[in-house]
């Protein structure tokens, strides 16, 4: 093979399992979506701890099972063209996929390019399945927050209310101050 035939043919399968990758995370964070906008529609009444927490842990589940289904849509790959074995697809998916890198397995010259595409895909799709944890925490916030009573607005420097704080608590601390054994090392 000469060089243009390699480069043509490792751009064709890292295109194919570039679009792959993004069509299953796409479909996923849109499915997700879809669930997270029903569910606080449905959930009018405050959520709770427990109830939050668990929500955590299940949408933290299925990003993490997205993260494994896209190695293993890598692995193959990687099967079918690079390696005899499905353990060593796994891994070598894995560790492209996560930017370990062990090095330890290589893909065959013609193939090379593919992990370092496989690593910057494997960053992309985190920060996706990240920022969809995100939004959830802060759309669990927004949702909980109608629940308590509104936090005092913030006071201008100027205004005497603020004055008023400040000297009541200086002269709690100065009376605690007082109120002090002394002890005869301080003197």
């Amino acid at each position: 093979m000469i060089l243009s035939d390699v480069f043509l043919a490792g751009s064709c399968c890292s295109g194919r399992s570039v679009t792959l990758t993004l069509s299953l995370q796409s479909t996923a964070m849109a499915g997700f979506v879809l669930w997270v906008r029903g569910y606080f529609a449905k959930n009018t009444s405050r959520l709770g701890l427990m109830r939050c927490a668990d929500l955590m842990v299940r949408v933290t589940h299925v990003l993490l099972t997205l993260q494994l289904l896209e190695v293993a849509l890598w692995a193959g790959f990687y099967r079918w063209k690079c390696f005899p074995s499905w353990g060593a697809a796994l891994y070598f998916s894995a560790t492209s996929y996560s930017t370990v890198g062990y090095g330890d397995l290589l893909l065959p010259s013609n193939w090379r390019m593919l992990g370092p595409v496989e690593g910057v895909m494997g960053v992309l799709m985190c920060g996706l399945s990240v920022s969809g944890l995100f939004a959830i925490v802060t759309r669990l916030v927004q949702h909980e927050a109608r629940f308590f009573p509104p936090l005092p607005p913030l006071s201008d420097p100027g205004d005497s209310r603020q004055e008023v704080f400040t000297s009541a608590r200086s002269k709690s601390s100065s009376s605690v101050a007082s109120k002090r054994p002394t002890s005869p090392m301080s003197t």
